[in-house]
């Protein structure tokens, strides 16, 4: 009988309603807590973002003077950076003296772990200045040591070797015309990938 009266109590629609009203609530609160913590951070996240890339476009355009101008990727641009295999998601136009020295666009390629995002800095006449990693997801001690611009058995650094490349390159690949790290292959494609994309922006740059 115990048990009997218990699944009567247990499916009494007062004590259901009660159940539900109770979880909904609770959900309320929590998702209303998780907004506001959102809130909170987003501002410092937004920044900590926006001093990375401010960072990474000085590096790879060093001779920059002033802030840069940012230029609205067109649909052409980010065609070509999407027919090379990468995401192009910002460009900037720098400049030095009143005139325009080169771009340093943002580009998103697949590593061995999850996307690279990085920037990749184009002088006046298209060649690569420097590329520099905003974020990753790559393997601490493989993967990072391409995003760390390790040296390569030649001592120039994995990332420092497409300075001054070019469209006149043709493809950029690795085991061609580009040097892996060892063990890190796939994450040295992925970088690959994005200044093979900056390259096509290039050519619609002019």
């Amino acid at each position: 009988m115990s048990n009997e009266a218990k699944t009567k109590v247990d499916m009494d629609p007062k004590y259901l309603v009660k159940l539900t009203v109770t979880l909904f609530v609770t959900c309320v609160i929590v998702a209303g807590l998780l907004g506001f913590v959102n809130k909170l951070t987003l501002p410092n996240i937004t920044a900590a973002n926006e001093r990375k890339t401010a960072a990474a476009i000085q590096e790879v355009l060093p001779e920059m003077e002033g802030s840069p101008t940012v230029v609205e990727p067109t649909e052409e641009m980010i065609a070509a950076a999407s027919g090379a295999g990468a995401t192009l998601t910002k460009a900037y136009e720098a400049q030095a003296g009143g005139s325009v020295i080169g771009h340093a666009l943002k580009i998103v390629a697949s590593g061995s772990q999850g996307n690279i995002v990085m920037m990749v800095g184009l002088d006046a006449e298209g060649a690569v200045t420097g590329v520099s990693i905003v974020s990753n997801s790559e393997t601490s001690g493989i993967g990072s040591k391409v995003m760390n611009n390790e040296p390569l058995t030649s001592g120039t650094g994995v990332l420092d070797q497409f300075i001054g490349r070019s469209a006149a390159d043709g493809e950029l690949t690795v085991g061609k015309n580009v040097d892996a790290i060892s063990g890190a292959t796939v994450s040295s494609k992925g970088v690959t990938t994005g200044v093979n994309a900056a390259l096509a922006v290039a050519g619609v740059l002019g």
